[in-house]
């Protein structure tokens, strides 16, 4: 076995702190990476097996591997546990009791429950707790996005540390307790995961791609269908931790897939003056428009939508698009959906934007305010939903697939969520690099409009 040596007493001499990392997956490896540029000492580890890959791989790259989380908690000043939420508790239940006299430990989860709950157990009284995260993935640029900040155990002075620690990044810090994460990353990623997963899994079990049934895709389709593959390109377990172990989480996808399977009957039973009655009071509910007002046409002193205009969205059309043509009906359930959830748990979208939005999220609440800003777009889907045939089975999938996901969430099966996953994903991989590089460009055109409106 090869071996890489990092002795703990030799300390930077520009006083910086010893970074550590516990977990070599995808954001670890970008903390790792970006630390390392920043002028930081990192040391990492993965599981022991891991060991002889991970020094061969990171050979003079000023980045240390060791072998274990052992080694790590015993060196370094700052340490960061980025491993999944489900096994959070047992790995620091053993490599927490090793953290050296003082040193500060976050973890990059993305559900803080179990964080915290294990740092309480297994943390010695003498180590500090500030943990951190990272509210987007590690393919996505850190400039402007959120980077949550708790401080849940020390002192001030060791905010200011991780502060100083994650300034590379150029992140937006936002400080809350671990509750209040919970509920935010809940408002802002839950839901928005599971009306994208749904959408996939229906498109799998339609078995076609939805940009090959018609000569046109609209871009309000596109931002759809690319951040769906997004998510399917990520790793499941990022989704599966946030949805099961976060009980407000929970919650949030069985009133998604209630409020799906709700609008669908009404649409199914061609109960027109119910649908439109609950769909324009979940239009005012969430965006403050009343049914008489169309936001479209009168802007004056409200809020610059997100999209901006059609322009922007056509941008990312597929195909050639006839002016002159008639559009296909298209109810957008999962839009209705995602309103109608909206209102009924009275959260505030825009508010959690502003707290901690993450990239997708941003985009789900453009498409969503998109849809709902204009009475004509929102007529017309309503139409779609009572009057199409065409697609009704399209809107029959999805339902089910929503309900599906709810099932597995509420059983709290990882193993079920995981088949479903890559049961979608399989399906979509060889779309992903193409759908992830108009997903960036779209996520970028939407950024640097809002920037210029600032």
């Amino acid at each position: 076995m090869s071996t890489t040596a990092f002795d703990p007493r030799n300390a930077p001499a520009d006083g910086k702190p010893v970074i550590g990392i516990i977990g070599m997956g995808d954001m670890g490896r970008m903390y790792a990476r970006r630390l390392n540029e920043a002028g930081f000492t990192v040391i990492v580890c993965d599981r022991p097996e891991a060991y002889d890959r991970l020094a061969s791989e990171y050979s003079g790259s000023g980045i240390t591997p060791v072998p274990d989380g052992h080694a790590v908690s015993r060196a370094a000043d700052f340490i960061i546990y980025s491993v999944e939420a489900a096994y959070i508790g047992d790995v620091v239940a053993e490599y927490g009791p090793s953290t050296k006299i003082g040193a500060t430990v976050a973890g990059q989860t993305s559900v803080k429950a179990p964080e915290k709950a294990a740092f309480n157990k297994y943390l010695p009284a003498d180590v500090d707790i500030v943990s951190v995260h990272s509210l987007h993935g590690p393919g996505v640029t850190t400039e402007g996005q959120p980077l949550i900040i708790i401080h849940h155990r020390g002192p001030k002075e060791k905010v200011t540390m991780v502060e100083d620690v994650f300034r590379s990044f150029k992140s937006r810090y936002v400080y809350l307790t671990y509750e209040e994460h919970d509920e935010v990353t809940a408002n802002t990623q839950a839901v928005t995961h599971a009306a994208f997963l749904s959408m996939g899994m229906a498109w799998r079990s339609e078995g076609s791609y939805p940009w090959e049934k018609a000569r046109w895709v609209s871009g309000i389709e596109v931002i759809k269908v690319n951040i769906t593959l997004r998510i399917y390109a990520a790793k499941w377990h990022v989704y599966a931790g946030l949805a099961i172990l976060n009980p407000a989480a929970q919650r949030q996808i069985e009133q998604y897939a209630r409020s799906a399977s709700e609008l669908f009957k009404l649409m199914l039973g061609g109960h027109r003056e119910q649908l439109e009655k609950r769909v324009w009071a979940a239009r005012e509910a969430v965006f403050g428009w009343s049914r008489e007002m169309d936001a479209e046409q009168d802007e004056a002193g409200g809020r610059q939508p997100i999209l901006l205009s059609e322009d922007v969205l056509d941008q990312f059309s597929l195909g050639t698009h006839d002016k002159n043509a008639l559009e296909e009906p298209n109810s957008h359930l999962s839009l209705l959906a995602m309103v109608d959830c909206w209102a009924a748990l009275g959260i505030r979208p825009f508010e959690h934007l502003e707290v901690a939005g993450t990239p997708v999220f941003m985009l789900w609440i453009g498409v969503a305010e998109h849809l709902f800003r204009s009475r004509d777009r929102l007529n017309k889907a309503i139409d779609a939903g009572i009057t199409d045939r065409v697609f009704r089975s399209d809107d029959l999938e999805f339902t089910i697939a929503a309900r599906g996901w709810n099932e597995c969430v509420n059983f709290g099966n990882f193993d079920l969520y995981e088949r479903r996953f890559k049961e979608a994903a399989d399906f979509f991989a060889p779309r992903f690099e193409e759908a992830g590089k108009v997903g960036a460009r779209m996520i970028k055109v939407i950024q640097d409009s809002q920037r210029a409106r600032k």
